[in-house]
């Protein structure tokens, strides 16, 4: 499988290969992660397809992109695995998982199972901004264009006035990845934090999958 471009997983995702008998249907936001779990496993009976990554920005939308790549591409494989969690859906994707006999990412969302939903839901924390390594890269096509802010920076204190801080949640040891998150930080106006969570309960998850 081969990895396209951020821009490509932002507006079309990824197709699948039709090489594996699993399909896992996931946010392109998770592409590169999914694919290095793939690869340092040896998980050849996956295929990965990614719907776009920009659904992120419109949560209305992924229950009905879910349902239409199942109906479209599902009968193709023995099983299908949702690489989604509710990811503000409000429980719909969740219903049509279960309507569909499929299964799906525990958790409210990817920051949620990046940290590990049990730590994540300890600290209650809901005055934080998160970024996750992908969402870093694209900050400005998911975050800064889409508010705005690069036409109208005075904007900013509406929309953040009420975080405490930016949160990244880094999947990799990357410093210029982390600088960017620290910059990103910096034009929101908000101190910067940097926490390690590798790919937390995404790879537990897949692990039991390959597993089953």
């Amino acid at each position: 499988m081969e990895l396209p471009d951020d821009h490509a997983l932002t507006r079309d995702g990824m197709p699948a290969t039709g090489g594996g008998r699993v399909l896992l249907l996931a946010c392109g936001a998770l592409a590169r992660e999914v694919l290095a779990l793939i690869r340092l496993n040896g998980w050849s009976r996956f295929d990965l397809q990614c719907l776009p990554a920009i659904l992120h920005n419109h949560p209305e939308r992924i229950t009905g992109a879910v349902e239409a790549a199942v109906a479209r591409h599902g009968a193709d494989y023995e099983r299908v695995f949702v690489l989604y969690a509710d990811c503000g859906t409000g429980g719909s994707l969740a219903a049509a998982c279960a309507r569909l006999g499929i299964g799906m990412l525990a958790g409210p969302h990817c920051y949620s199972f990046f940290e590990g939903n049990a730590a994540f839901e300890a600290r209650g924390e809901v005055t934080a901004f998160y970024l996750t390594d992908f969402l870093t890269r694209q900050f400005d096509a998911f975050c800064w264009r889409p508010l705005g802010l690069d036409r109208h920076p005075e904007l900013r204190e509406m929309y953040f006035g009420n975080y405490e801080r930016l949160v990244y949640l880094a999947q990799t040891e990357d410093p210029a990845l982390t600088a960017r998150a620290e910059e990103a930080a910096a034009r929101l106006g908000l101190p910067f934090e940097r926490r390690f969570t590798g790919y937390g309960d995404l790879a537990a998850e897949l692990e039991a999958l390959a597993a089953g």
